[in-house]
């Protein structure tokens, strides 16, 4: 079968498993994130549509806000290339205990369809080493909605993974910060909000941020033994949801 696709990706040690210390998992290169616009200009420009880039990404953007519309009344949705539904999370003590919203929390999970995973065989992938692991970031989870390397609760924990993430140094440009991915607007968390700072593990109190995409960085002087002279930024690969 012919090679369609070809996506790119670095090595990093697994620091989530203790059970093989020399194993190591691969993380994707994401050249950019792609909003509906963009994906529908590339339709044209590809010669793969019959409609106009504006007329296509109208109509996405309807089918989406119908689709949401529905998965709030609680209907699954399977559109063949992704399947949807809504979840509750949270334990419910007794028959009689009702939702509440400080204990419990409803999110949507999306999962790959069957005519995305037929395209799997057209992918190559491209190993392309070592990474950098001055500083990386390997997951995040939302503690509100136990949501890995997805969603952000505003005013809630959010757990940070990874090696040598610690805060540290008097560098002013020092910290974690959410990247607005449409503004590019960096919300900084207040430093009395960092729960906990291990150079494996960061607890942080999400800022208020409003609805949208993010981007997590950590700005640190921090390396094993010493304090570096200038700050190095570990960005995390997944964009996060606000919703």
């Amino acid at each position: 079968m012919a090679i369609l696709h070809r996506i790119r990706a670095y090595l990093y040690d697994n620091l989530l498993t203790k059970d093989n210390p020399n194993d190591l998992i691969a993380r994707v290169v994401s050249e950019r994130s792609l909003n509906v616009q963009q994906i529908s200009e590339a339709a044209v420009n590809r010669g793969g549509s019959d409609v106009s880039a504006t007329a296509m990404q109208h109509a996405v953007e309807l089918w989406f806000k119908e689709m949401a519309y529905q998965l709030c009344d609680g209907y699954s949705v399977n559109t063949g290339y992704f399947t949807a539904g809504t979840l509750i999370r949270g334990v419910f003590d007794s028959p009689q205990e009702t939702f509440s919203a400080e204990k419990h929390s409803i999110l949507f999970q999306f999962n790959q369809g069957e005519k995305l995973r037929v395209e799997i065989p057209n992918i190559e992938v491209q190993i392309l080493g070592l990474a950098d692991a001055s500083a990386t970031i390997v997951q995040v989870t939302d503690v509100k909605t136990g949501s890995v390397n997805d969603l952000l609760t505003p005013g809630r924990n959010l757990r940070i993974s990874g090696s040598k993430i610690k805060v540290a140094g008097t560098d002013a440009a020092n910290g974690i910060f959410f990247l607005d991915t449409a503004t590019q607007a960096r919300t900084a968390v207040d430093p009395s909000d960092i729960v906990t700072n291990n150079p494996s593990e960061l607890l942080v109190v999400i800022p208020a941020l409003p609805a949208g995409e993010y981007v997590v960085e950590v700005v640190t002087q921090y390396t094993t033994g010493v304090l570096l002279k200038e700050p190095r930024t570990a960005a995390f690969g997944e964009v996060l949801t606000v919703q």
